[in-house]
């Protein structure tokens, strides 16, 4: 006896939150030996949202977004199946940051979960709903991408600190209802990865303590280098490998929409799937590296054009090493929906 076919999911609606105060690159010239015109030569960054305000962290930012979702979409909480957040900063090592949104925006008595994947945490955390919607078990779910980078960034060191910006999308994931939706996704690791990015402190290996924050552990770690070298290669090999799967030509191809770690590393993956960058969504020079976040903040930044039937690939490489890569094809008319945000529109 044959296995049912799995249920098709789509993402049927998307919104973003952003924090009000903006970070120059001039502000940041006044931190470290930089300029505006050196961050923007490597990095494609102008500048990017932090989030201030005593006790809140990225479960704030998170629930401002579903809650703009849930009023875009006319869906009351009670609707919602399972919620799934993705981040690298959650407010508390336990409860996870999912619950604190749920609490905040009203959502009670569902599953509720974290996804740890770093950059690559919103293609994780996609790929799990697909699968909850493709066996019939739910059919409303949430899924939150943010980060509150500002809180783990050493603002003295000019490497890391003008990549990261802090902000927070969600997507509405469903059964497809006219077909178009999420076809194909891939997910990948490689451990090995973890010396060039990661925390050096704060976890259970390396608690903190008085010497971990003397000696400033508790900030992100990145040789730069390394990470540009194999975010580039896996960025274009996850995506290279979707097309093949999937019989396309980079001339089929709508959208890449890349995880925006930087101009550099984003143009060299245009560039190895033969695409144009006016079919590559940028948005780091307006929000710089938000983690799990930037590929949601990208679909909401430019919902207005997306059609249905557009191709879709989304790619992203995160500390670990992470990295995936999603083909969907888009499953509604976004300029419809962009215009019922109700002033809750990306910034122009």
């Amino acid at each position: 006896m044959s296995s049912p076919m799995p249920i098709p999911a789509a993402i049927t609606a998307v919104q973003g939150h952003l924090p009000d105060d903006v970070l120059s690159n001039a502000e940041l010239a006044e931190l470290v030996d930089t300029s505006d015109a050196w961050i923007t030569e490597r990095t494609g960054i102008k500048e990017r949202r932090i989030l201030k305000g005593e006790g809140l962290g990225t479960s704030h930012m998170g629930a401002e977004a579903v809650r703009k979702l849930l009023h875009k979409t006319g869906t009351k909480p009670g609707e919602i199946d399972l919620l799934i957040c993705a981040t690298t900063t959650p407010d508390f090592v336990f409860p996870s940051t999912a619950n604190l949104i749920c609490d905040m925006v009203g959502i009670r008595n569902i599953g509720s979960f974290d996804v740890q994947a770093a950059c690559s945490g919103f293609i994780y955390a996609v790929t799990i709903a697909q699968q909850f919607i493709g066996t019939g078990m739910y059919r409303k779910i949430i899924v939150v991408g943010a980060d509150k980078m500002s809180t783990i960034i050493d603002y003295t060191d000019r490497a890391t600190c003008v990549l990261f910006g802090d902000g927070a999308g969600a997507v509405m994931i469903e059964p497809s209802p006219n077909g178009y939706g999420i076809l194909d996704t891939l997910i990948r690791s490689d451990g090995a990865g973890m010396p060039h990015l990661h925390q050096k402190a704060g976890g259970s290996r390396l608690p903190p303590s008085a010497e971990t924050v003397a000696k400033r552990m508790h900030y992100v770690h990145q040789e730069g280098a390394a990470v540009y070298k194999f975010a580039i290669a896996r960025m274009a090999e996850v995506s290279t490998e979707l097309m093949i799967r999937n019989n396309l030509r980079a001339d089929m191809i709508d959208w890449l929409v890349p995880h925006q770690a930087n101009r550099r590393i984003i143009e060299a993956t245009a560039e190895r799937m033969s695409l144009p960058m006016d079919k590559v969504m940028v948005t780091i020079h307006k929000y710089g590296n938000t983690t799990a976040a930037t590929i949601p903040l990208c679909l909401w930044d430019y919902e207005a054009q997306l059609v249905p039937g557009n191709r879709l690939i989304l790619a992203a490489f995160g500390g670990g090493f992470t990295w995936g890569g999603t083909y969907m094809t888009w499953a509604y008319d976004g300029a419809a929906a962009a215009a019922k945000s109700n002033g809750a529109a990306p910034p122009r």
